[in-house]
């Protein structure tokens, strides 16, 4: 029998390529197989390194999570914080520690996308995720997320660590109804939302137009009937829908929207201590958003990445949320800015019925069929 060597595969291929067989249909998935295995060994390695760093606890983890994280001289940081508190944050962050952060901001939606496509095409190059935890159990879900470990766990409430400690809450949005304050007087605001029902609230309210999963969380919490009779009634009203908290908050603080039902009173805070003639009350049920920090699983400067996550989860970094109108979710950390009763939006309902609830927002105020 005619033995082949591995000289003599270039010349197989050929005679391959013009002739059905077997042998080519073996030798193509043989080779399409190693193709694959081959490309996802760099991810592999490099995942289950990150995973030896973020876990480890030994007694000299301090000292040489920084040592490293100066070696990898930089961390790539994709956020929903605005410009005007993520770069504070981050100037904080590298005089502490000497490493550079490279910043990418973006409203949630954004970021996910951004996150996942990048993902989808195994090119990594973020190392921390910070936004809302709708979006990041929707990464966790995809396996682009990473368990890490933090001594500050300790100092948070237990609802702030995410499924399998994939996503750390690290600050709380609350909606809330913000107001122009030269023209809407704190006491004609309604106490409930089911106030803004009465007519006289027609061409002054205001929307973002991503809030499908506050109404979700308030529909439930009023119940289904009751829930969606008010949204209906919302929906007569006309608000003027703006995408972006940010820009709707700043809507109201110029005095286009009068009044908006949709805005995190962290945003009318930073107005507000620009002078802006703007405020807010928080009208029942308000809703509260966890929005968390994460490091990717093949995060390239991973060291980096554990080290600006902690430090953002530390007192200190906690307290300048704290001091820059965020709320902060570590318990060592006082704040003014709470809200009590609220109702917390449920992330895994959101995502799992997500479909659902954007049909009937899209159709109530985006103008959809």
């Amino acid at each position: 029998m005619k033995r082949f060597s591995l000289f003599c595969i270039p010349r197989i291929a050929g005679l391959l390529c013009t002739q059905r067989s077997p042998l080519r249909a073996f030798l193509f998935a043989l080779g399409t197989g190693l193709a694959a295995l081959l490309s996802l060994q760099p991810a592999c390695a490099q995942q289950g390194k990150n995973e030896a760093i973020y876990l480890y606890r030994g007694a000299d983890r301090d000292a040489r999570l920084l040592e490293k994280a100066r070696a990898e001289g930089s961390v790539v940081v994709y956020t929903s914080l605005a410009t005007k508190e993520s770069t504070p944050l981050a100037k904080a962050f590298e005089k502490k520690t000497g490493v550079k952060v490279e910043l990418w901001r973006a409203v949630s939606g954004t970021v996910l996308q951004r996150v996942l496509t990048e993902g989808q095409a195994k090119r990594f190059t973020v190392d921390v995720v910070e936004t809302n935890t709708p979006e990041m159990e929707t990464l966790a879900r995809e396996k682009l997320l990473a368990e890490f470990y933090s001594p500050y766990f300790a100092d948070l409430p237990p609802a702030a660590i995410g499924p399998n400690r994939l996503w750390i809450s690290d600050r709380l949005n609350y909606y809330v109804v913000a107001y122009n304050t030269n023209k809407i007087k704190r006491e004609d605001l309604p106490k409930h939302l089911e106030g803004f029902a009465d007519p006289k609230w027609k061409g002054k309210l205001g929307l973002e137009a991503t809030d499908a999963d506050w109404m979700a969380t308030v529909i439930k919490k009023l119940g289904v009937e009751r829930g969606t009779k008010l949204f209906e009634k919302l929906a007569e009203q006309k608000p003027d829908v703006r995408k972006s908290h940010i820009l709707l908050a700043e809507m109201v603080g110029i005095g286009e929207v009068p009044v908006a039902l949709t805005v995190y009173n962290t945003e009318v805070e930073s107005l507000k201590r620009r002078g802006g003639p703007i405020d807010w009350a928080p009208v029942e049920p308000v809703v509260a958003k966890a929005v968390a920090i994460a490091v990717t699983k093949n995060a390239p400067h991973p060291h980096a990445a554990l080290l600006f996550s902690e430090f953002v989860l530390s007192p200190e970094g906690q307290e300048l949320f704290n001091a820059m109108g965020r709320v902060p979710t570590s318990m060592k950390v006082k704040t003014n800015l709470s809200i009590s009763p609220f109702v917390m939006l449920d992330t895994a309902t959101v995502l799992d019925e997500s479909e659902k609830w954007e049909k009937l927002w899209d159709t109530l105020f985006m103008g959809s069929k």
